[in-house]
């Protein structure tokens, strides 16, 4: 049995069972997430193994071109997807998706490792699995769920600072598992945390919020969130905004929505696919079939704002007003918020 396998064989009986994202996580090791709770989409188990175990794997392996100092990927002979993140961990990701198998880097904290572990490092087992998970972060107005899209770096979890000051609750930060049925589409929560600049947490969360590095070259830190600041269950969506672009915020003033048809609303939710790497015809088949589908039954609009941070109170204030004109949500002791400039 090679090192990899015994401790894989090790990691047969792990005792500590979570679900985020509808899928339940059984690992070998303690996780900051919510206990196990039924009705799980998918499976995926978390086992650490250590340095020695993962310089057999790779024997051989080429890293693909795009790798770099910070973050390394590699696809294995035998389908199996291995990533590195300097200063983090490595993984090491089943071909079926059904494991993770992991290391996490001396220097790393156990928050910045499980940020990576349960974000990046098993997007690539929800691929593997037949998900296509979204670039997404989550809100909850009045039991329903609101999604803002966008790649990394568009403000997606700052905007969602802004309406957890006000009292609402975060389903998701970052990445986004949606499930269709016959009358709905329900999303799925995360992590009980956010990912924010110190600036933009102080402002929105407190003067006293603390939290821990996302990892050593960024003032981004990890924040947990308390029980009143979470939906630990799948919320029914009603809304997709799609965050343009900083430099597109440019081009006109003050903040704007606009309602996409249903051809530009398919090209913002492939463009806001979580995880590129894996590519193939049967995921661009899935992607096709989701995406014309959640297109065609939620609303997805472009939400335009300039990125100041004395301006995302009255971008809220925007979003809540929209969503109550629709009649997706009504909320009319929010209504009261002013509403500016629609561009």
């Amino acid at each position: 049995m090679t090192t990899l396998g015994a401790f894989r064989a090790a990691g047969a009986d792990a005792q500590y069972r979570y679900c985020i994202y509808g899928i339940r996580i059984v690992s070998d090791t303690p996780l900051s997430l919510p206990e196990y709770a039924d009705g799980g989409l998918g499976h995926v188990e978390c086992a650490m193994a250590p340095a020695s175990a993962f310089a057999e794997a790779m024997q051989g392996a080429a890293f693909d071109s795009r790798s770099y100092s910070w973050y390394r990927y590699a696809l294995l002979p035998d389908g199996a997807t291995y990533v590195q993140w300097d200063t983090v961990g490595e993984f090491l990701v089943a071909a079926d998706g059904r494991r993770i198998t992991c290391r996490r880097a001396e220097q790393s904290s156990d928050e910045s490792f499980q940020v990576y572990l349960l974000g990046q490092a098993l997007s690539f087992a929800l691929v593997k699995q037949g998900f296509e998970p979204l670039h997404a972060t989550v809100i909850v107005v009045d039991d329903a769920a609101v999604a803002f899209l966008g790649h990394n770096a568009l403000g997606k979890s700052s905007l969602a600072a802004c309406f957890l000051e006000a009292g609402f609750r975060l389903l998701t930060d970052d990445l986004l598992i949606l499930h269709e049925s016959s009358n709905e589409v329900l999303a799925y929560p995360g992590p009980p945390r956010i990912k924010l600049f110190s600036r933009i947490a102080k402002r929105f969360l407190g003067h006293t919020v603390s939290g821990v590095p996302m990892n050593a070259g960024t003032d981004k830190l990890i924040l947990s969130l308390a029980e009143h600041q979470r939906c630990a269950g799948p919320v029914t969506l009603k809304a997709i905004y799609s965050l343009a672009a900083p430099r597109d915020a440019c081009r006109t003033p003050g903040a704007s929505i606009e309602r996409l048809s249903p051809r530009e609303a398919f090209v913002e939710l492939v463009k806001g696919t979580f995880n590129r790497r894996l590519v193939s015809p049967q995921r661009l088949a899935r992607q096709f079939g989701l995406m014309t589908s959640v297109a065609a039954r939620i609303g997805v609009k472009r939400l335009t704002y300039p990125r100041t941070i004395d301006c995302l109170q009255e971008v809220r204030a925007l979003v809540l007003a929209d969503l109550a004109r629709d009649a997706h949500v009504v909320c009319p002791e929010r209504m009261s918020e002013p509403v500016f400039n629609r561009g």
